[in-house]
C-alpha cells in the first residue's frame, strides 16, 4: 500500500530531513525508511508490524530502526520542515480566499501526554484544531491538548501557533476570512483574530447570549465554505494511523498529522497535473 511514490519521497521529502552527524554511514536508503513510516500512518499497523523484509529486502533494518528515525525527524522538526517547504514550493496551488479552522477529538488508547477523559465519547481524548484553505487542503494544525478542554482553551497561544506556521511558509495571514463554527464565537477569540488581521467569520453562539448591540461581522455566503474542511477531514480518515492514537508523545502526534497532511497535498498537484 504506497501514500505516495518513491520519487514524490525523493523529492518532497528527503531533501528536508535530518541526516545523521556521528560519521557512520547510514546503510540503508531513508527514502526506503520513509515509506516504511508512511506504510504505517496509511494501513494504522503496529510499529512492530512493519513488514520490514518488503522494505529492506537484503538490508538490516528493524522495526525499532525504523521507529528510531521517526523519533529522531518528529524530534528535531525534520516533519515540519518537510510540511512548510513544501507550502513555500506549491504555495500558488493554495486558494485562500478564505480559510476554515474546526476542532477533532480523537480516542487514545495507550495513556501518554495531553489527553484526558471526555464523558461525551466515554473515552479518553486528546483535542486539536486544524485548519485548511478554500479547497479542504489542509495547512496546519495545533499540538493535542487533553480532551476535557474546549476548542478555546488557550486560543490565543493556539491561534499563534497556527499562523505560525503559514508565516514560516510565505502565507500572510493579514487579510484572510476564516470560517468557525458558533463554539468559537467569544471576544476572545475575535480580538486575537483581528490582532493578527484575521477577519473571524463565526456565527453568534445563542448559549452565549444576546451580547449587546455591539455589530458583529458575519456572511452566511462565505460561511457555506466551512464544508470543505468536513471534507478535509474525511481524506484525513484515511490514514488509519489517525483514527485512534497510540503515540503516547503529544510530539510523535504531530509529526504523523504533518506527514500525513504532506502526502495529501502530493497526491492532490499531481492528480491535477495528470488532467
Amino acid at each position: 500500500m504506497e501514500a505516495i511514490s518513491q520519487d514524490s519521497i525523493n523529492e518532497f521529502i528527503l531533501p528536508h530531513l535530518s541526516v545523521a552527524n556521528t560519521g557512520s554511514k547510514l546503510r540503508v536508503s531513508r527514502g526506503r525508511i520513509v515509506s516504511a513510516i508512511l506504510y504505517r500512518l496509511k494501513t494504522g499497523c503496529q510499529w512492530r508490524e512493519l513488514p520490514t523484509k518488503e522494505f529492506f529486502d537484503g538490508e538490516r533494518l528493524s522495526w525499532q530502526g525504523v521507529y528510531h528515525h521517526f523519533r529522531k525527524w518528529a524530534r528535531d522538526g525534520s516533519f515540519r520542515r518537510v510540511w512548510v517547504e513544501l507550502l513555500k514550493s506549491k504555495r500558488s496551488l493554495l486558494d485562500l480566499s478564505c480559510v476554515q479552522l474546526d476542532g477533532s477529538q480523537t480516542i487514545c488508547k495507550n495513556g501518554g501526554e495531553c489527553i484526558g477523559y471526555q464523558g461525551r465519547k466515554a473515552a479518553r481524548t486528546c483535542n486539536s484544531l486544524f485548519l485548511a484553505d478554500n479547497q479542504g487542503v489542509l495547512l496546519a494544525c495545533s499540538p493535542p491538548v487533553s480532551g476535557t478542554r474546549h476548542d478555546l482553551f488557550e486560543i490565543e497561544h493556539v491561534l499563534g501557533q497556527l499562523s505560525g506556521l503559514l508565516e514560516e511558509a510565505g502565507i500572510e495571514t493579514a487579510g484572510l476570512f476564516l470560517n468557525a463554527d458558533a463554539g468559537f464565537d467569544s471576544q476572545q477569540f475575535r480580538v486575537q483574530c483581528s490582532r493578527l488581521g484575521i477577519e473571524a467569520n463565526v456565527p453568534v453562539n445563542p448559549r452565549n447570549g444576546q451580547g449587546g448591540d455591539e455589530y458583529v461581522y458575519f456572511d452566511e455566503e462565505l460561511y457555506k465554505r466551512r464544508v470543505v474542511i468536513e471534507q478535509a477531514n474525511a481524506w484525513l480518515d484515511s490514514f488509519k494511523a489517525l483514527l485512534i492514537r497510540f503515540e503516547t508523545r503529544a510530539q510523535h502526534w504531530l509529526a504523523l498529522h504533518l506527514l500525513a497532511f504532506t502526502a495529501l497535498f502530493i497526491r492532490k498537484f499531481n492528480q491535477n497535473q495528470k488532467l
